[in-house]
C-alpha cells in the first residue's frame, strides 16, 4: 500500500487485521501487537537483527501468524518537533518495508507516530525490576516502548 497519515490508516487496513507497532533502534526492533478491534496494544518481542533483510525475514511469519495488515513505526522527533538523523533513518526503514512487500507476503500500510519518551516511559515502568539480566531488561524495554507507541496511535485512531 503506502505510507499514510494516522487518520487515514484504519480505512486502508483489511477488515479485522492487526497493527504491528515498532520501536526501531540502532541494534533492535521492539514489537507490539494490536488486537483486531484496534483498541489495545500488547508487547510482543524484540528482534535483534541488525540487517534489514534479516528483520524482514523474521517479521514475515509473525505478520502471517497474527494477521497483521499494517505497521505503526515510532518516529523519534526532537522536542521542538523537528526531525534529526534518527528520524530520517526510521523513515528510510519504513520506505524499505513498503518495498519489501514480496518478502513480507502482503502490501503493508504504514503510519509513523511520535515516539518521544516511549523508551523512557518503559524504563520507568521497569525501574523496580531487580535481578533481571541487563540484556533481558533491554528486550522488555524495547517491546514495551513499541506497545507505548502503538497504544498512543490506537488512541489517536479511536478519536478520529
Amino acid at each position: 500500500m503506502a505510507i499514510v497519515a494516522i487518520k487515514e490508516l484504519k480505512s486502508c487496513l483489511p477488515p479485522r487485521s492487526r497493527l504491528l507497532g515498532m520501536d526501531h533502534g540502532a541494534k533492535t526492533l521492539g514489537l507490539a501487537l494490536s488486537n483486531p478491534e484496534l483498541t489495545m496494544a500488547t508487547p510482543l518481542k524484540t528482534l535483534r537483527g541488525k540487517i534489514f533483510t534479516e528483520n524482514v525475514r523474521l517479521l514475515a511469519p509473525l505478520c502471517r501468524e497474527y494477521g497483521v495488515g499494517g505497521f505503526i513505526i515510532g518516529l523519534p522527533l526532537n522536542m521542538d518537533d523537528s526531525e534529526g538523523p534518527r528520524a530520517q533513518s526510521v523513515r528510510h526503514f519504513g520506505f524499505n518495508l513498503i518495498k519489501a512487500k514480496d518478502a513480507l507476503g502482503f502490501e503493508p500500510v504504514i503510519a509513523f507516530f511520535d515516539e518521544r519518551l516511549s523508551s523512557a516511559a518503559a524504563e520507568d515502568f521497569l525501574s523496580e525490576e531487580r535481578g533481571m539480566k541487563r540484556e533481558k531488561q533491554k528486550d522488555i524495554i524495547d517491546a514495551l516502548a513499541a506497545a507505548s507507541i502503538l497504544q498512543g496511535a490506537l488512541k489517536a485512531i479511536a478519536s478520529i
